[in-house]
């Protein structure tokens, strides 16, 4: 889990690790891409604005790094758009903000 937000890091990974998920979480693309480069992992969700490095550009990264890895993508300032530009450059899916936990559920367990 990549955000900026670390209300929402914290919301994601415990109600993730409560379902039995393993997660591990960043505040900015960097620190994700560092990690990824060191570890294995299945499912990458990421805020699309961050500081930085954004969703896009991670997104486009670990998709050269790992071009199997699912990507999906989490804003409260999405569009139409934007949601089209995630999906052909690799993303799985793409979340608006506010979301329900079962939205998130119900991607991972498809994903995973």
């Amino acid at each position: 889990m990549v955000d900026d937000e670390q209300g929402m890091l914290d919301l994601l990974s415990f109600e993730l690790g409560s379902k039995g998920y393993e997660v591990a979480t960043a505040s900015k693309g960097s620190e994700a891409l560092e990690r990824f480069k060191k570890e294995k992992f299945g499912l990458v969700i990421t805020d699309l604005k961050m500081p930085g490095m954004d969703g896009i550009a991670l997104l486009e990264v670990l998709k050269k790094i790992d071009p199997q890895i699912k990507v999906v993508l989490i804003t409260g300032f999405g569009t139409i758009e934007t949601a089209v530009a995630a999906i052909k450059k690799g993303a799985y899916d793409f979340i608006r903000k506010p979301f329900e936990l079962k939205e998130i559920f119900s991607i991972v367990e498809k994903i995973l």
